[in-house]
């Protein structure tokens, strides 16, 4: 069977049991510190994958990279993936709820560039105006890079405005060039 559709029918599973136990946010926070910990430490899959070492403490390790104080259903959930020997798409699981709990909550992700760190206000303003357009939450990550010279870049679901200095200034010179 295909590895995206049985992460997705767990993380099904997952995002219904979690919302009818009205812990759908902590376990949301639990998968996205799982999904974080599998790219931070690459060593994590391979380590759940290895059949050398015990299930207990394959789900004493996932529950750590799930953060502290798991709740039971994440806990549940790490066993039955671990019980039915699926341990190889748990991060797939992790991800693929992440991406059902924000359909469910129409929540976007919104990342603002800009060349210097910009004031609290400015990105709360930023995100208002997200939100207004979007009728949905922004997750919103800022990021500063000073290759972009000036201006900002506001990246969110399909749509990306760029008014960097330095997007300017090669338009210009692309325009002098014909």
């Amino acid at each position: 069977m295909d590895i995206g559709v049985i992460s997705v029918r767990y993380a099904r599973a997952l995002l219904k049991c979690s919302t009818e136990l009205k812990v759908d946010d902590q376990v949301y926070q639990e998968m996205q510190s799982l999904a974080e910990s599998y790219l931070a430490v690459p060593e994590l899959r391979r380590t759940i994958e290895n059949p050398m070492i015990a299930r207990e403490k394959k789900a004493a390790l996932l529950s750590a990279a799930a953060g502290e104080n798991v709740c039971d259903v994440t806990k549940r959930c790490i066993d039955l993936v671990l019980k039915e020997g699926r341990e190889n798409v748990m991060q797939f699981i992790a991800n693929s709820f992440i991406t059902l709990y924000r359909q469910q909550n129409n929540i976007i992700r919104g990342k603002l560039t800009t060349a210097v760190a910009v004031t609290p206000a400015t990105e709360q303003k930023m995100r208002k105006m997200v939100e207004s357009r979007t009728n949905g939450t922004v997750e919103f990550k800022t990021e500063v890079n000073p290759d972009i010279l000036g201006g900002f870049v506001l990246e969110y679901d399909t749509y990306r405005m760029d008014t960097s200095v330095n997007t300017q200034l090669n338009n210009i010179l692309k325009q002098l060039a014909n």
